[in-house]
């Protein structure tokens, strides 16, 4: 035993002092100056003799292989394969957000709106009062004839609706991390829905059961409609007609209109046409030689006219599409504003009030309308069939 060869110890690091392997570029410079000093690394453990170095990248690469033998596994084998650079680090964010669109609401444009009364009103009353009697030839000694008036009462119901939002503190700070304010948006929801909500009443009215909530489309004192003429094509639909043939449609109703009220509606009269938005195109019709639409038409015969459109109005009578054409306003002498349509709101938008929780707070939103009530039947004029 005493002949037996002792390997020499080449190198010892106490346990305090074994730390992890780092090459740094002076190391690196140190290495790529001399590659014969084999032995400064034979020291460490780390041992090139059987690898073949012909080239400072080859002895890079080796430097890079020996630096992780001290692992457990090789540099790759531990996180999960990903690209190079995460997908979030590559995106361009457009600014702002793009809105949903809504239908558009076009009561207010057909009628006006006419704020009046409370949110707590329960009715809104229009009186009606008419004259009674006749004059007779006169007699000195007959009984003097004596004149009279009969008065009666429309109401209206006043239907409330309400809106609210509840904005929670955790929604309320990650919503502002992408630029956006909750409890903003959800008021300017409230009132877009309550618009919406006054938009539909408006055209359709309301029916709780013993209400008296009519619109625009069901108002009990409404004419009935009338189907306009058959085209040459033979069918009633200004698809198929021509411009003589659509000018015609609106010339008969204006006709029937001026009849109605005994004249007291005329040429220059303020006039409304509403029609269906699916037939609103048909009014760019040209004239035989394209002199002139349909619209051009209309607004050089009506001075005072105009056409608005709204989709409330498509297949409106039973599945027809229709158009209004009526006067805004008659001068007949009477108490009232001398409007033919008139659309009550007691309230528009109003805020019923604010509860602080602990986490959130709550509030509330009203509106209150009376739908739309036909005052002056007589100036309306319902075509269908277009």
């Amino acid at each position: 035993m005493q002949n037996a060869q002792i390997s020499p110890v080449r190198s010892h690091l106490g346990p305090r002092e074994v730390r992890s392997l780092e090459i740094n570029k002076k190391d690196k410079a140190s290495f790529e100056k001399s590659l014969q000093e084999w032995a400064a690394l034979d020291s460490l453990g780390i041992s090139f003799e059987r690898m073949n170095m012909g080239s400072k990248e080859n002895l890079m690469a080796a430097m890079a292989e020996a630096h992780g033998f001290a692992c457990d596994s090789q540099i790759s084998g531990i996180t999960s394969p990903s690209i190079d650079v995460p997908i979030q680090f590559l995106q361009n964010w457009l600014p702002g957000f793009i809105r949903v669109m809504t239908a558009a609401r076009k009561i207010d444009e057909l009628v006006g709106i006419t704020t009046t009364g409370s949110w707590e009103d329960q009715e809104v009353v229009q009186g009606i009062l008419e004259p009674i009697g006749n004059a007779v030839p006169y007699q000195d000694y007959s009984q003097v004839p004596l004149s009279s008036w009969n008065v009666n009462f429309e109401r209206r119901t006043v239907v409330p609706f309400e809106k609210g939002l509840q904005v929670g503190a955790l929604e309320e700070a990650r919503a502002s991390r992408m630029r956006v304010n909750s409890a903003q948006e959800k008021r300017g929801a409230i009132a877009l829905q309550l618009e919406i909500q006054r938009n539909l009443v408006g055209f359709n009215g309301y029916n709780s059961g013993n209400n008296r909530t009519y619109g625009f489309l069901n108002d009990p004192n409404l004419p009935s409609y009338v189907t306009v003429a058959t085209g040459a094509g033979g069918g009633t639909p200004w698809s198929g007609k021509s411009f003589i043939e659509i000018t015609s449609d609106i010339r008969t109703g204006f006709a029937a209109l001026q009849t109605q009220t005994q004249d007291t509606v005329d040429l220059d009269s303020k006039i409304t046409m509403g029609i269906a938005t699916t037939c609103a195109a048909y009014l760019t019709v040209t004239a035989v030689y394209g002199t002139k639409t349909v619209r051009e038409w209309f607004e050089e015969t009506f001075p005072n006219g105009r056409i608005v459109s709204a989709p409330q109005l498509n297949g409106a009578n039973g599945g027809a599409n229709v158009f209004y054409l009526y006067a805004e306003e008659v001068d007949d002498g009477a108490s009232d504003d001398s409007r033919v349509w008139v659309q009550p709101v007691p309230a528009k938008f109003q805020m019923l009030g604010v509860e602080k929780r602990a986490k959130s707070y709550i509030e509330d939103y009203a509106s209150a309308t009376a739908g739309v009530f036909l005052k002056r039947p007589y100036a309306v004029y319902r075509g269908s069939g277009i």
